[in-house]
């Protein structure tokens, strides 16, 4: 047992500590998944909603420090009943997203690496049996150090969590898993493979024959079925491809200019997800950024997900004169953990992205 409840130590304490540093790279991005199961369609705890920053930031940074204090060996009892609580929490969280298909992804490791829901389950019931053994082995468990060392260790991990959050929240993430990264090309990450896996999907078709209602299945063509008509359902067997990019447009009007625009080789684009909600600091900024950008040859847009009836006020409050594009809110909130955010682009391919409050790190030669 002494030496199952060490393996257990090291492998949970690496995860999560592992798991937390991911997500607390990007803090903005696991608080929108947040916002995703408190809304209607999963939750539905709309007050929650506004909190849902704050919660993931205490969530990610008390998941590292747990992992630390698991493999120094301090205050066992708090940490391994903890450690259990959380665990016990996101397996039924990652169950009820997978059973119900409610959300596709839990976000457990932010954007580098993307689990299904039931391979997230799959993870947490195999976290949960080492958890279980440092339960049931938490004699074993023996601090590294003497209180004092480890009071020091601690205070240092937290004020370093602390720190690392603060950055990224007032700039963007220090590693960048999206595929709107600096140097990808957004048109080569929409493309869909001539040999890319199709989806397969059964047709469940129902008939009334001979007075009973019968179900017969197929792959999509009609069935020979002598009876009448009821209904069909479908259900997806397997994902086809889906490209890393596929929900990005640039739409004005009714009209899509994504690939006009994309082809640009000087093109600024002003992202903000919703402009009701955009940092007053950030809209500020951006009538003197979008003049330089046109001195320096660039073509200016702005891209939102936000309509026209309430474009019009707010870029005349701050003397905006360039135009909104529509582009799905999810999409937006991937492109640039920001509101607004800054992107530089050459014919597609992603220059240069800033936070608003690194603007002057633009350079438009």
């Amino acid at each position: 047992m002494k030496y199952l409840v060490h393996l257990s130590r090291i492998f949970v304490g690496g995860l999560f500590i592992f798991s937390g540093l991911i997500k607390l790279n990007d803090p903005v991005g696991f608080a929108f998944k947040l916002e995703e199961y408190f809304g209607p369609t999963v939750f539905d705890l709309a007050f929650l909603e506004p909190l849902a920053l704050p919660i993931a930031l205490f969530v990610v940074i008390f998941e590292v420090l747990l992992g630390v204090l698991l493999l120094i060996g301090y205050k066992p009892k708090f940490t391994v009943y903890s450690l259990l609580a959380m665990i016990v929490f996101f397996t039924f969280l990652t169950w009820y997203s997978a059973y119900f298909n409610k959300v596709t992804d839990c976000g457990c490791f932010g954007d580098a690496i993307k689990l299904t829901p039931w391979e997230s389950f799959t993870k947490d019931i195999i976290l949960l049996f080492f958890i279980l053994i440092l339960y049931f082995g938490i004699k074993h468990i023996k601090p590294l150090f003497n209180k004092g060392v480890m009071n020091v260790i601690s205070g240092v991990a937290l004020f370093l969590c602390v720190l690392f959050a603060y950055h990224v929240m007032n700039h963007l993430p220090v590693k960048d898993f999206r595929p709107y990264k600096v140097g990808n090309n957004i048109q080569e990450n929409m493309i869909i493979p001539e040999d890319a896996p199709k989806p397969v999907i059964d047709y469940h078709w129902k008939f009334m024959v001979d007075g009973e209602e019968t179900t017969i299945t197929t792959r999509g063509s009609y069935p020979d079925v002598d009876g009448d008509y009821v209904s069909v359902e479908t259900e997806t067997v397997e994902e086809g491809y889906e490209p890393p990019i596929h929900d990005f447009s640039m739409e004005r009007d009714g009209e899509d200019y994504t690939e006009d625009l994309l082809d640009e080789p000087k093109l600024v684009v002003i992202v903000a997800y919703n402009l009701a909600k955009a940092k007053e600091k950030g809209m500020s900024q951006l009538k003197t950024l979008a003049e330089k950008a046109r001195d320096g040859g660039y073509k200016v847009i702005g891209l939102t997900a936000t309509g026209p009836e309430e474009q019009g006020p707010i870029s005349e409050a701050f003397g905006l004169d360039f135009d909104f594009y529509f582009c799905d809110e999810t999409a937006l909130k991937t492109i640039v953990r920001s509101n607004p955010g800054v992107l530089k682009l050459n014919k597609g391919t992603i220059i240069q992205k800033h936070h608003f409050n690194d603007l002057d790190e633009l350079t438009f030669n």
